[in-house]
């Protein structure tokens, strides 16, 4: 009996020992697949892959792609873009096969684009947002002598566009860097239809070799460009009337020398009763940082901008934000049922988390300045300020009708709203006990919160 009673023990103590180790192991498998996860969220919901579009020296383009995400269900469809210019210096004329939306994130630009056939311009000022449709032609200016301009756009990945994983720009201005979209075109047609010499037209379609952002100081091309963006609109259209119609009061030095986006334009445009018709009907900007906070108490404020608050949105289909939390604050978990967001951390760091649709964490990433992240339409949610100052994050939506987002947690939130007998049993607890926890937070959107935060890992910048 003692030899089997010590067999017995050594055989519970082996089992309990084989468990144990299976434990940890259990438990290291799953340790190792979450941080796996989480490693894999990173790579998916935080866009950090800068990617130059346009560099010159007056100035760039770059942009964080969108897109589908291979072997996985997940559907980024925007690409956010980042446009820095130097001093008196010109975005050369060009339409996109996308939608873009515009937010002027630091200086001064003067935005020229075809609105309903008529050449419209604006002035845009620091917290202006401007939409301009896709296949309208547009110029941007940067006018200020001592400042550069930074904007930040969306740019729409469209079933129209060249491709889901890019934009194309069709430049009209340009020569031999970039082309011309007229370059490609039969020279002796070109010639025709333009009604210039075959060797005038090799001059025109040669002559830029800047890159698509110039100085508007420097070269000849440049200051062909000076001269037609200092002139009032109405005069541009007035003198397109006049030389369209070839002899009309027409030099021919003076016409050969003045060959621009001006004639091109208005050829195009084939039009004789746009000259009284100038800017008045072109949409207007909209000033976010102007626009009072829709909700705001002591942990931060938020701005949502959709189509009713400024009708453009509606033709490019996209809203925008603007966040800023106060040190240690989050935005309080959410979901957004109508549309896709991405943001752009503009002050401040922080953290952003996200949770798959099983339950799982999917994300939780340190953020700082220059940060683009996404969130999928459906997915819970949650923006949380670093304890060393305040977060602030700009973004667009996927969606121009109010967004109507769906909180989680706080004072209005669904748990409150779902609070009963059947909520408590989804729980697996009693009613009172739900109802305690469901109340013991008395603020509602923008939450406080006492979890310290590291300081955050240097990370790309915007421009």
């Amino acid at each position: 009996m003692g030899n089997r009673t010590l067999l017995l023990l050594v055989l519970v103590l082996f089992s309990e020992l084989v468990a144990t180790v299976c434990g940890y192991e259990y438990e290291g498998r799953q340790k190792e697949r979450k941080s796996e996860q989480r490693t894999q969220g990173e790579k998916w919901f935080l866009l950090r892959q800068l990617h130059n579009v346009v560099k010159t020296d007056a100035g760039s383009m770059r942009m964080v792609k969108g897109g589908y995400r291979a072997g996985s269900f997940l559907h980024s469809p925007m690409h956010i873009g980042f446009i820095s210019m130097e001093p008196n210096s010109l975005f050369i004329p060009q339409y996109l096969d996308s939608d873009l939306v515009l937010f002027v994130h630091h200086g001064e630009a003067r935005a020229g684009h075809i609105y309903r056939d008529e050449l419209a311009e604006r002035s845009l000022k620091q917290g202006d947002v401007y939409t301009i449709p896709a296949g309208s032609a547009f110029y941007l200016e940067n006018r200020n002598e001592n400042q550069r301009l930074r904007i930040i756009c969306s740019i729409d990945i469209t079933s129209e566009s060249m491709g889901w994983n890019a934009f194309q720009s069709f430049f009209i201005g340009g020569g031999v860097h970039p082309a011309s979209i007229l370059a490609g075109f039969d020279h002796t047609t070109l010639s025709t239809a333009l009604n210039v010499s075959t060797a005038e037209l090799k001059t025109f379609l040669t002559s830029q070799t800047s890159g698509p952002i110039v100085h508007l100081s420097s070269s000849h091309y440049s200051n062909i460009w000076s001269k037609f963006l200092a002139q009032e609109p109405h005069q541009k259209l007035a003198y397109l009337k006049r030389i369209v119609n070839f002899g009309e009061e027409s030099n021919p030095k003076e016409e050969k020398s003045t060959w621009s986006l001006r004639k091109f334009l208005f050829t195009l445009l084939n039009r004789e009763d746009v000259v009284e018709r100038v800017n008045h009907k072109a949409p207007s900007t909209y000033n976010l940082y102007n626009r009072n906070p829709d909700f705001e108490n002591n942990y931060g404020w938020s701005k949502a901008l959709d189509e009713s608050d400024y009708s453009p949105l509606k033709l490019s289909g996209n809203g925008v934000y603007l966040v800023n939390l106060t040190s240690g604050s989050m935005m309080a978990p959410h979901v957004n049922p109508r549309a896709i967001e991405y943001g752009v951390v503009l002050k401040g760091t922080g953290r952003i988390e996200i949770v798959y649709p099983n339950g799982t964490l999917a994300m939780n990433a340190r953020v700082r300045e220059g940060d683009v992240f996404w969130v999928p339409r459906y997915f819970p949610f949650c923006q949380i300020a670093s304890a060393n100052g305040p977060f602030e994050f700009f973004g667009f939506t996927t969606s121009a009708r109010r967004n109507h987002p769906q909180f989680l947690v706080g004072q209005n939130s669904l748990m409150q709203s779902l609070t009963g007998p059947e909520f408590a049993a989804a729980f697996g607890i009693g009613e009172k006990r739900l109802n305690r926890i469901v109340n013991a937070q008395s603020e509602q959107i923008i939450l406080p919160s006492s979890s310290p935060d590291s300081p955050m890992k240097m990370n790309m910048g915007f421009y």
